[in-house]
């Protein structure tokens, strides 16, 4: 795998990070999950293929130990609010003294400086910094998040691992690391660069939800299906418009032309009627031999089932049988490979971590019966 060889430890945190780590481990990378102890259960969903040691940060000890970790790792990854680990001991400046070499990736809502840089904030406060969020939502209707996906996911973890990654690379080079100062509302801004690139040429003219991307466009939209599900519908160029309404039985001289705006309401009727005369297994099987851009919406229970994600093995399963989307992209060479065991408990791994970073069976029987750490191994093979 692309990233094997690669050490980087995460700080526990919610949701953003955690993705970001995820993706780390799916490449091949080993990250261990910095839990703190005496917590009976961890919140991150996003712990496929990692570690967790359990570590007592509120003791001199437990700090202690942490830096050890960090400074013999490659990637240090923490998701707290600036000021932090500065506080510990444990910020760059320290850490980057005693080894030069690391990525100390710090992913957060607003960054590392600027007036926000210590507030609060979640998805939606970041997305509407980021102005992306004034852009989404449907016509004469208050803006819209879209679950906490651009925002969290894509501006904060996706974009922090590239960033961990160019650094990565950047080290072979010059043989040095650097901070990555990943601020979730510059990745969600960053991510809406085709929005704010494409001002210029008159494709956000219009008010929110009455532009061709933004649900303004009738043949840009989703549409119920007779059996109560939906059909996607996005055929923007005329030569799949064409075939959308070759599939839908429909007379093209009868309609206004495509981009008449002022006629987009009576026509989102005529599609809506249309759509609702079927099923979306009967508009599916129509639409596959049509090449018009219309898909089914289907939901987390059809999608593995579909023939083409079937066909490419888009989605798998682990050893509890939870379904989950492949790892993305796919290298030739060094595919990603997943991890299908179950989600690591707080502090299974503390003493395999521990040996792996040199540390004594001695000097783990004494941090475990000083508390400084804490392993659940056994509890974990229950």
């Amino acid at each position: 795998m692309a990233l094997v060889g690669v050490r980087v430890i995460e700080l526990a945190g919610l949701a953003p990070a955690p993705f970001c780590g995820m993706i780390l481990a799916d490449f091949g990378a080993k990250v261990v999950r910095v839990d703190r102890t005496k917590t009976s259960t961890s919140l991150d969903t996003q712990a496929r293929g990692k570690r967790s040691v359990a570590i007592n940060l509120k003791s001199a000890e437990g700090v202690a130990l942490l830096r050890k970790l960090c400074v013999q790792s490659d990637v240090v990854l923490e998701p707290y609010r600036k000021g932090v680990m500065e506080k510990l001991g444990l910020g760059p400046r320290e850490l980057l003294k005693e080894n030069p070499r690391l990525i100390y990736a710090r992913l957060t809502g607003y960054g590392q400086s600027g007036s926000y840089a210590t507030a609060a904030g979640h998805d939606i406060n970041y997305l509407a910094m980021s102005g992306l969020l004034s852009r989404l939502g449907r016509s004469g209707e208050k803006p819209y998040a879209p679950l906490n996906l651009i925002a969290d996911f894509a501006g904060g973890g996706l974009t922090c691992a590239l960033g961990i990654v160019l650094a990565l690379l950047e080290r072979t080079k010059s043989g040095k690391g650097q901070v990555i100062d990943a601020s979730m509302v510059e990745g969600a801004a960053y991510l809406g660069s085709f929005v704010w690139k494409s001002q210029r040429v008159g494709l956000w003219s219009r008010g929110r939800g009455e532009n061709l991307l933004d649900s303004g466009a009738p043949f840009y939209d989703t549409y119920k299906t007779l059996d109560g599900k939906y059909m996607a519908v996005g055929p923007l160029e005329p030569q799949f418009y064409e075939q959308l309404l070759k599939g839908l039985q429909l007379d093209a001289g009868e309609l206004p032309p495509q981009m008449s705006f002022s006629d987009w309401p009576e026509m989102r009727r005529i599609f809506t009627q249309s759509f609702a005369s079927k099923t979306q297994a009967d508009w599916s099987r129509i639409f596959d031999e049509v090449d018009a851009c219309v898909t089914p919406v289907l939901s987390f229970d059809e999608v593995s089932s579909h023939h083409h994600n079937r066909e490419r093995g888009s989605f798998v399963k682990n050893s509890s049988g939870e379904e989950f989307p492949r790892p993305a992209p796919v290298l030739s060479r060094t595919p990603a490979e997943p991890c299908l065991a179950s989600d690591p408990v707080v502090g299974e791994h503390t003493v395999e971590v521990l040996q792996e970073y040199g540390f004594t069976s001695a000097e783990i029987d004494k941090m475990l019966s000083d508390r400084v750490v804490e392993c659940r191994a056994e509890k974990a093979k229950l």
